[in-house]
């Protein structure tokens, strides 16, 4: 077994997408699906600092979505 130990990134990029439509698709309210997202994004920023990542950047809204 190897001892060797691997670095975690110094940055993790995540496009944040699809919440509603995935609430959609099981029948739930979007703004359940806008909950799950919260959660998820919490759990990840947590395993982040644990990890000891330096940087994460959440792309989380666009003028886009308005239309």
């Amino acid at each position: 077994m190897s001892t060797q130990k691997t670095l975690p990134p110094k940055h993790i990029a995540i496009i944040m997408d699809g919440n509603g439509r995935w609430a959609e698709s099981r029948g739930l309210h979007r703004r359940e699906g806008h909950q799950a997202g919260a959660e998820s994004v919490k759990a990840v920023t947590e395993g982040c600092i644990e990890a000891k990542v330096e940087y994460l950047t959440l792309y989380a809204f666009s003028n886009e979505n308005w239309n």
